[in-house]
């Protein structure tokens, strides 16, 4: 299994205090050790009519220029960037987003080896993709699309994909969303896909049964991945050798909850996960997030990192190291061409 993070303290709206990068680089050094590391950005496309103050809110004000660390930090001590491409403007924008993608390898392709095309456009969630007018369209034309642009920019080793959200019951369903898909030729969609990403939030945002309960956060976790290798997938043309990346998950440690049973909670899911990987071809795990977006925040996000918002480690930064260090693969990444 390869191993992540999400480093830059923010989750949608809510962020106590700027990133401090020398904080970041001891945190994520002390986490991975010696072994290849994922860390996972944001960037968002959001058209022309979107108005200025729901970019702020989303800390997306500098645009293209940076992400939270220098470039060169995702290139160093095995690290491997994992760049989502959000879609969410007011107003559909097909050929805007085809450009933005343009812009955003010719950006950042150098620096990438996974490039995630939209964001949970499988559910209508306020500012997330699934929301945003011509989604569906983003997604079975923006993978294809990012796929030549690599190939022409000379980053035929970049994966491309996209991911999801857990599981099917949540919000009501995603049928819509799969049915599209299965529509799609294999030939236009399907075999451009490198991974199908998860987002993994099983307890965070309602409260689920103790621990060797039917509605517990192990039997939860296992029924999302299940779902989506054996049920959704195969609609999209997708077959058993196409990997699942757990690309977000996480678990609140704000109040009823403490950061005690977030610590008993990760490990339940990640034990799941790697108790699951061979037989479902999980390949990655990608956690959400290294620090709190905001530590007093009443909001389940706002207490989703394994440090505080002032980066003291909570009692799951060392579960999580441990499970790294016990698990991870164990070679540093191939350099990616031209580095």
């Amino acid at each position: 299994m390869k191993f992540g993070i999400y480093p830059g303290g923010r989750a949608g709206t809510v962020c106590s205090h700027p990133p401090d990068p020398a904080a970041i680089r001891d945190l994520v050094d002390h986490l991975a050790g010696d072994h290849p590391f994922v860390v996972r950005e944001y960037v968002h496309f959001f058209g022309d009519a979107t108005p200025p103050d729901i970019v702020t809110s989303l800390g997306a004000g500098h645009g293209l220029a940076h992400l939270t660390m220098p470039d060169e930090w995702y290139v160093g001590r095995g690290h491997e960037l994992d760049l989502v491409v959000s879609y969410i403007p007011q107003v559909a924008d097909i050929p805007g987003w085809l450009a933005f993608l343009d812009a955003v390898i010719d950006r950042f392709g150098h620096l990438t080896r996974y490039l995630q095309v939209t964001l949970e456009p499988n559910f209508p969630i306020p500012l997330i993709d699934g929301s945003a007018p011509g989604v569906l369209e983003a997604l079975t034309l923006g993978i294809p699309h990012a796929r030549a642009t690599l190939d022409r920019r000379g980053h035929q080793d970049v994966r491309i994909g996209f991911s999801v959200a857990e599981p099917p019951e949540w919000l009501g369903g995603d049928d819509e969303f799969w049915q599209h898909l299965s529509e799609v030729p294999e030939q236009d969609f399907a075999t451009h896909v490198d991974y199908v990403g998860l987002g993994l939030y099983p307890d965070a945002f309602s409260p689920v049964g103790p621990r060797g309960t039917p509605g517990d956060v192990a039997s939860l976790t296992r029924h999302a991945l299940h779902h989506l290798r054996n049920h959704s997938l195969p609609r999209a043309h997708l077959p058993p050798a196409t990997p699942i990346h757990i690309v977000e998950n996480g678990t609140p440690s704000g109040a009823p909850r403490s950061e005690r049973t977030q610590c008993e909670s990760l490990s339940d899911m990640i034990g799941t996960i790697l108790a699951c990987h061979e037989s479902l071809n999980i390949t990655h795990y990608e956690l959400f997030s290294l620090r709190d977006a905001d530590s007093a925040s009443a909001q389940p996000t706002g207490t989703l990192g394994i440090t505080t918002d002032t980066y003291r480690p909570k009692a799951a930064f060392a579960a999580y190291r441990d499970l790294i260090r016990e698990f991870s693969d164990s070679d540093r990444p191939t350099p990616l061409a031209g580095r």
